[in-house]
């Protein structure tokens, strides 16, 4: 997933660790699709509308949740959670691999949309703690310890978090270089090229 990492020929750079934890910070409240399109336009990876919601039928993106615009009769707007970057990087490096659809989604379906939740759930918990702690019922001291006790959990949390999907790859690796020895010994294009 590094940029700077060695490219087949025809396969075009991604984005990197740094390029993307840079995003996510930026974005934490997520992103619309035209707002991911045009982070990977702007660093020429091509990715268009079209391909960016075949990937959310084909599951290998989270939908997005629908948000209210500020100020009067605004509608609301779809947005993504920031992770979506991450996997786009994930599906286009595999792409590049010459996995197929199938087996990218076999890869991503596997736990990574259960793992994400959780993630987001407990994150979600932490700003709604952090926000009543805001209040004026919470002064001086208590807030400054529970706003402690917040910090800890959520660092129990990126812990935690970190565990599972580490226990995702080493669950899902055998499978992908299963699927990766097929490819390479059967010489299939894969199908994937069409979503690229």
């Amino acid at each position: 997933m590094r940029s700077n990492s060695p490219q087949r020929e025809g396969t075009e750079s991604l984005l990197s660790d740094e390029d993307l934890s840079a995003i996510e910070a930026a974005h934490q409240e997520g992103l619309t699709s035209a707002q991911v399109v045009e982070l990977f336009r702007t660093r020429a990876i091509r990715l268009s509308e079209a391909t960016f919601r075949k990937y959310v039928q084909l599951g290998l993106l989270p939908r997005s949740r629908r948000v209210g615009r500020k100020g009067k009769h605004q509608g609301s707007m779809g947005l993504y959670p920031v992770a979506t970057v991450r996997r786009i990087n994930e599906v286009k490096r595999m792409m590049g691999e010459s996995y197929t659809i199938e087996e990218i989604q076999r890869s991503f379906l596997r736990f990574r949309d259960e793992i994400e939740a959780v993630g987001r759930g407990l994150d979600t918990i932490f700003d709604a703690f952090e926000r009543e702690i805001a209040g004026e019922a919470f002064e001086g001291p208590r807030r400054g310890k529970l706003a402690r006790e917040i910090g800890d959990a959520r660092q129990v949390r990126d812990d935690l978090v970190g565990r599972i999907e580490n226990l995702e790859r080493q669950i899902t690796s055998p499978l992908e270089r299963a699927a990766r020895a097929r490819v390479f010994s059967s010489g299939a294009s894969g199908g994937a090229g069409d979503l690229l």
